[in-house]
């Protein structure tokens, strides 16, 4: 199973956001919708987005906001949906990390087209591996392979993408459902504890000290996170 590239679309206007979300979809992208600036920024947070779609005229945070803040937190692509015409305001655009624009009204095909564009741009910019503990667990995103001291560990799908989910932000920890939300989704089993065994599957895949993970750190009360191998 090959995990699909979550889009995070950013647009008050119901139609719109609806219209957006099919064509994608039929692309083979998820799709996930907000409606204000300050649900925007939530999900951004939540999902790490290959890309987000963000119109600029918002509810609570201006689309401008938003993509300040986006751009603060990282290299997530921005495509802003303009109904503003004006050159000042599209270089403003460029001018605080929007990767490229569409004027409305525009055609849903050219959207994903951009899409498709600016995701082959930033892809080309990506490491295709991330490395932990002094290169002693590497993750290879593009093969999605995983590696433990040079060789390959079998992971199932959902433990994969459980392992990438939290890899993909050291430090950070994610609840059981935020865990449930970004990794297993069409695999969710209906209890959040399917997560507390996912990860007891993986540490005994990649911890050499069971007793003392390097790598999946239980959180208590919370959820966990990824220790990125520190001693």
């Amino acid at each position: 199973m090959t995990a699909k590239e979550t889009i995070l679309v950013v647009e008050d206007e119901q139609k719109i956001a609806d219209v957006l979300k099919s064509y994608l979809e039929r692309e083979g992208f998820s799709v996930v919708c907000a409606a204000d600036g300050e649900e925007a920024l939530r999900l951004h947070a939540l999902l790490s987005p290959a890309l987000v779609l963000l119109d600029l005229m918002l509810p609570k945070r201006s689309g401008e906001d938003v993509c300040r803040e986006i751009r603060a937190r990282g290299n997530t692509p921005v495509i802003m949906l303009t109904a503003k015409t004006e050159e000042a305001s599209i270089l403003g655009g460029l001018a605080i990390g929007a990767d490229d624009y569409v004027i409305k009204p525009f055609s849903p095909r050219q959207v994903v087209a951009r899409v498709h564009a600016v995701l082959r741009r930033a892809a080309a910019l990506q490491p295709v591996a991330l490395r932990f503990g002094g290169g002693r667990l590497v993750l290879d995103t593009a093969a999605r392979m995983v590696y433990r001291d040079g060789e390959e560990v079998t992971l199932t799908p959902s433990e994969y993408s459980l392992l990438l989910a939290l890899a993909s932000h050291p430090g950070r920890t994610f609840t059981r459902d935020e865990l449930i939300y970004l990794a297993l989704r069409d695999d969710y089993e209906g209890y959040d504890r399917v997560i507390d065994t996912h990860i007891k599957n993986l540490r005994q895949k990649i911890e050499s000290d069971l007793k003392q993970p390097r790598y999946l750190i239980t959180v208590h009360g919370v959820g966990y996170r990824f220790g990125g191998g520190e001693t």
